[in-house]
């Protein structure tokens, strides 16, 4: 009897603790968090989100990529605002992992795509 008790006081406090997990769009998967709308706009124009919540570094982390992919992918400039709001919810939601099997790639560390076409000129 005490058993059951003492389970029974456990579930029930278990049900009651706060969530820890952070709400993510069902959509994109991404957590919802300031900015996270400015980054499905942007990142997913060009690939899936999975792409990015799959993926985890630092502030400088997440700028190398965007500039190898401004670089050799031909994304677009982002203007300052843009920019820093998409490097802060990176950063914050998809920071460096403790316990990473390994350091991500830095971005010239990553191979030329073989695929992008030269930016037309008009």
């Amino acid at each position: 009897m005490a058993h059951s008790v003492t389970l029974g006081l456990l579930l029930l406090g278990l049900s009651a603790a706060p969530t820890l997990a952070a709400e993510l769009d069902p959509q994109t998967g991404f957590v919802i968090a300031p900015g996270w709308e400015t980054v499905r706009n942007n990142c997913t124009a060009c690939h899936s989100a999975k792409l990015v919540t799959q993926n985890s570094g630092s502030r400088e982390h997440w700028l190398s990529l965007i500039r190898w992919m401004q670089e050799k992918q031909g994304l677009w400039a982002f203007d300052a605002n843009t920019e820093d709001t998409i490097l802060a919810y990176l950063s914050s939601a998809y920071g460096p992992k403790e316990g990473a099997r390994r350091p991500p790639l830095r971005a010239e560390q990553l191979p030329e795509n073989p695929y992008r076409q030269p930016a037309k000129t008009d």
